[in-house]
């Protein structure tokens, strides 16, 4: 029963707050800001030409029911950020609800999906960078501008720009998070105002004729195309990881949460209407990493077009720092609980951040970016955030029954039917995925199961608390 020992929410909370760690600088604004920073990149400027050729015109319908799939379990997650205001995010919930060993094995799945979620934008973000380089006649030597065998016919080394943006952006996180929110901000604010310029410019190009027929592919082209754009929205969640560091916690991160997605899944569905009412979406194959732009060019806007690209470059950028962000917390938590050594939770005295672990953790995302060529790394980070979505609605549903009276500044609606319906959806989106996905996925439990058992058992905090 070791295995399944559970942390107490009420002493957990208490230990945060008696000790000496992170700043609290955030408030609503902050952290819908951060999740509109963690949403907003590279899948309302490239997965809207992805998931058009899978669904049509239909992909509205797509970015509806993966922001269903979001929205219910934002609302477990906006109950139990209220609720266990610490930094960990789902791996915290699981540790105060499932036990220990889940609790790892959400852990363990959480630092995946962030690293290679980090590593993979930073190579689209290269190239945005590059292509903008080229505009002003500048160009990298070959070596330089991808990872060994990326682009065949060329001899790559090392994705240089790749490697250097996660190493600026690392570099700011170890500083503060004061620093990194005023950042953060003025980009989001950034392409959030690219978007919304499309928006204005594009509307006047729109050929209703353009959506018929609206569903070319039937009713399963939409959930294929729903899976694909789920990536979309990855991030979300890691508002819930700055816990520590919001100023009431209890109100402003539930807000937080639920305003960044909303605001996100209005601007999807918008973008996908006009991308589509613009050019057929037959025309976008052959032009998938750059439809936005691509429609613009059609509706001959050519000199905004480069803003789409300037909207992409910012846009990713903040991703990258706020899921970098949101791992570096996570590992933070699992180390103050005894399942990482201790190193990785030091804080550091200057500037209250996890200093070293950032720099661990974002010199490996750098490398990996800068490295290996990545290939189907959305759908492994899919089905990581997607496991961890199924667990935090679990996670509710057993605390709500466990712990009835516990104080909750948020409280989840028509529970347990909506975090069953969080469930059930994601449990769909999983099985549309490849199935090599599935086994990369079980493969690298299995490593973490490996690790739990030989070292984090041993030193976890509460064993060590039971031998006293």
């Amino acid at each position: 029963m070791d295995l399944f020992r559970k942390k107490n929410v009420r002493s957990l909370i208490d230990t945060s707050r008696r000790n000496k760690g992170l700043k609290r600088e955030l408030g609503v604004w902050d952290l819908t800001l951060l999740g509109i920073g963690a949403i907003i990149g590279t899948g309302i400027f490239v997965l809207t030409g992805t998931g058009a050729l899978k669904a049509g015109p239909g992909l509205m319908l797509s970015f509806v029911i993966a922001g269903l799939a979001c929205a219910f379990s934002a609302l477990a997650y906006a109950e139990f950020a209220s609720t266990v205001p610490v930094s960990g995010s789902v791996y915290t919930y699981s540790y105060v609800t499932l036990g220990e060993l889940v609790a790892w094995i959400i852990g363990w799945d959480l630092v995946l999906e962030y690293l290679l979620a980090v590593s993979a934008v930073s190579s689209g973000w290269s190239g945005y960078f590059q292509s903008l380089l080229g505009g002003f006649g500048l160009k990298l030597p070959d070596a330089l501008t991808a990872a060994p065998g990326a682009v065949p016919g060329k001899t790559t080394l090392f994705n240089l720009p790749a490697f250097l943006i996660v190493m600026l952006i690392t570099l700011l996180l170890s500083r503060g998070i004061k620093e990194s929110k005023r950042v953060n901000n003025v980009m989001v604010l950034i392409k959030v105002g690219v978007v919304l310029l499309f928006i204005l410019i594009g509307v006047f190009y729109v050929k209703p004729t353009n959506w018929q027929p609206f569903a070319p592919f039937g009713t399963q082209g939409i959930f294929t195309a729903a899976a694909v754009v789920f990536s979309a929205y990855l991030g979300f969640d890691a508002v819930s990881a700055a816990a520590e560091e919001a100023r009431d916690p209890a109100r402003t991160l539930p807000r937080g949460l639920l305003y960044s997605l909303g605001i996100c899944t209005l601007l999807y569905m918008v973008v996908s209407a006009i991308m589509t009412g613009i050019i057929p979406y037959q025309q976008i194959r052959g032009h998938e990493d750059h439809p936005v732009s691509l429609a613009l060019q059609i509706a001959g806007q050519n000199w905004f077009a480069a803003f789409i690209d300037l909207g992409a470059i910012v846009g990713m950028t903040t991703v990258m720092l706020v899921i970098l962000y949101a791992q570096t917390r996570v590992a933070f938590a699992m180390s103050r609980d005894g399942l990482l050594p201790k190193w990785f939770s030091r804080v550091h005295e200057k500037y209250r951040t996890p200093y070293s672990v950032t720099w661990l953790l974002g010199i490996v995302a750098g490398l990996i970016g800068a490295l290996v060529p990545i290939t189907q790394i959305a759908e492994l980070v899919n089905i990581g955030t997607l496991f961890a979505f199924i667990m935090v609605s679990v996670s509710v549903i057993i605390l709500r029954k466990t712990q009835p009276d516990l104080p909750r500044g948020f409280r989840c609606p028509a529970v347990p039917f909506v975090p069953a319906a969080s469930i059930v959806l994601c449990a769909f989106l999983m099985s549309q995925l490849l199935w090599i996905t599935w086994a990369a996925f079980l493969i690298w439990l299995t490593i973490g199961l490996i690790v739990y058992f030989t070292y984090s058992r041993k030193h976890s905090a509460l064993n060590a608390s039971k031998a006293h």
